[in-house]
């Protein structure tokens, strides 16, 4: 027996998992108490419901793993009510307890599985239905295994609430914070993939740029706060008007840009590119109503193109390009007229 205890021993130093350390814990317990069965359950006190998560069984007693019970019915809420761990006469001291007698327990043990602030969250157990003496020494391994997945859960709970703030701390770099858009690190990460993409199965990609041009304008005049909130009010709408194939991102200064996959013709990807940008371009224009301020603006400026085989440096600069030309054209339209209209 000291072998397999032993071998026992060496499973649950080496488990990585809940199940990895409970099962080996279980034969083990189940050698030192002599019970039929033992098992590990989880207890929702909002539910009022315990489950058994993992179990073993080597007599005519079984409980199955995925088994739930009303909490209100269960001899581990009487165990803890009464501080009795063991019992070896359920039927005298419960026999109110349906569950015990549909199962014809007679001896039943536990020990509580808390968190780290005391809480009951499930219990470790054992049952047979012969009348069993539980050892001093079966007694003490009970409350230690008790103990050890209790450390090993709150560990498991550690991990994982680092592993999403990583998680979120990471989203969070990719992610401008005033507009809620993807950053220019996003957008040059999504580019890159899609000119990747684009290399191996010979389609274009579409890339746009969109400068809200007269943006430091409206800063110097109405302070950085109507600035923002015109900024904001404009990622809505262009979100909205993006292709749903692509991204759109906020690249600083005023300026966002778009990457998604077009056709595989060059002469259809650049009319794609191009009506996409013009989409965008018009869903600026028109009446905004921010806190302190209404205003007309006459749209921003944007440019697109069709590239493939080109860094995604290369690629922004061929699209920011053509912003500049597009931009110069309306300039000559314009004459000289502010893209802004003030009430």
């Amino acid at each position: 027996m000291d072998e397999l205890l032993e071998g026992l021993s060496q499973k649950v130093a080496a488990a990585q998992s809940l199940e990895g350390l409970v099962r080996p814990l279980l034969e083990m317990l189940g050698i030192l108490t002599g019970l039929e069965s033992t098992y590990l359950t989880s207890i929702d006190f909002s539910r009022e419901v315990q489950t058994v998560l993992y179990s073993r069984n080597e007599g005519r007693a079984q409980i199955l793993e995925g088994l739930q019970v009303q909490w209100f019915d269960t001899l581990c809420k009487r165990s803890l009510e009464s501080g009795r761990r063991v019992v070896s006469n359920v039927k005298e001291i419960w026999g109110d307890s349906r569950a015990a007698a549909d199962l014809e327990i007679c001896t039943y043990a536990s020990a509580p599985v808390c968190a780290e602030n005391g809480a009951v969250i499930g219990t470790i157990c054992g049952i047979s239905r012969e009348s069993v003496e539980i050892s001093s020494r079966a007694r003490s391994a009970l409350n230690v295994f008790a103990k050890l997945i209790s450390e090993h859960i709150e560990r498991e709970r550690l991990i994982e609430q680092l592993t999403l703030a990583n998680e979120h701390l990471a989203r969070r770099a990719l992610i401008d914070d005033l507009t809620g858009l993807p950053n220019r690190r996003a957008m040059q990460e999504e580019l890159g993939r899609l000119l990747a993409k684009s290399s191996a199965d010979g389609s274009y990609v579409g890339v746009c740029i969109v400068d809200l041009e007269g943006f430091k304008e409206l800063n110097d005049q109405r302070g950085h706060g109507v600035g923002d909130q015109f900024l904001q009010a404009c990622a809505e709408r262009l979100q909205g008007a993006a292709s749903e194939d692509g991204q759109l991102a906020y690249i600083g200064a005023g300026r966002f840009a778009f990457a998604g996959s077009v056709s595989a013709d060059f002469a259809k990807a650049s009319v794609q590119a191009e009506q996409i940008a013009g989409r965008l371009s018009a869903a600026t224009v028109g009446d905004y109503v921010l806190a302190s301020v209404s205003l007309n603006y006459s749209g921003a400026q944007a440019g697109g193109v069709a590239v493939r085989f080109l860094t995604v440096a290369q690629a922004l600069e061929l699209a920011d390009q053509q912003m500049y030309r597009v931009k110069r054209a309306r300039h000559a339209v314009r004459a000289g007229k502010s893209v802004w209209g003030f009430e």
